[in-house]
């Protein structure tokens, strides 16, 4: 069968296929996710999360073509890297394309490796963001990670990247 559109707003858009119910983003809209690591230390922010109905642990990330049509991912994880935390990038280098829950949600993402990292600024997104930037020792990840899931703070799937390791040690 072929989706319909059984919604759409501004950034996304239900679809339906068969008996099949999931979203997707609008307008060709894509994402891009950033592993920022600064001498030893990943960059992580936390944000209000309106579907979660709490705070989350996050990696930098970001919307691609949202306001400008054509961005390409490096242009947009770069732009977002240093809205949301403060750091610019030398080089962008693209890792790969990922679905992070394919069962519900068409969308993916870019995963983006920042290299040559320069603090230019405080980071903390657009007005209505409220991002805390974290810098964390790799070493003490798990750690802080307990730490903040105890605070009760969500955690994205993505931080699995960073944990999988430990979680298989």
């Amino acid at each position: 069968m072929t989706a319909t559109t059984a919604w759409q707003g501004k950034f996304l858009a239900v679809k339906l296929d068969g008996t099949w119910e999931y979203v997707s983003r609008a307008r060709g809209i894509q994402a891009a996710v950033i592993l920022a690591i600064d001498d030893g230390h990943v960059i992580l922010v936390d944000q209000y999360r309106v579907p979660l109905g709490r705070r989350c642990l996050e990696l930098p990330a970001g919307l691609v073509g949202d306001e400008t049509v054509g961005e390409s991912v490096e242009l947009a994880a770069g732009r977002e890297l240093e809205e949301e935390t403060g750091y610019r990038a030398e080089r962008i280098e693209p890792i790969g394309f990922f679905h992070s829950s394919p069962g519900m949600v068409s969308e993916g993402f870019t995963l983006v490796r920042a290299h040559g990292l320069t603090k230019v600024g405080p980071g903390g997104g657009s007005d209505d963001e409220d991002i805390i930037v974290h810098r964390v020792a790799l070493d003490a990840l798990p750690d802080f990670v307990a730490a903040k899931r105890a605070e009760g703070l969500a955690m994205d799937v993505k931080l699995l990247l960073l944990l999988g390791q430990t979680l298989l040690a």
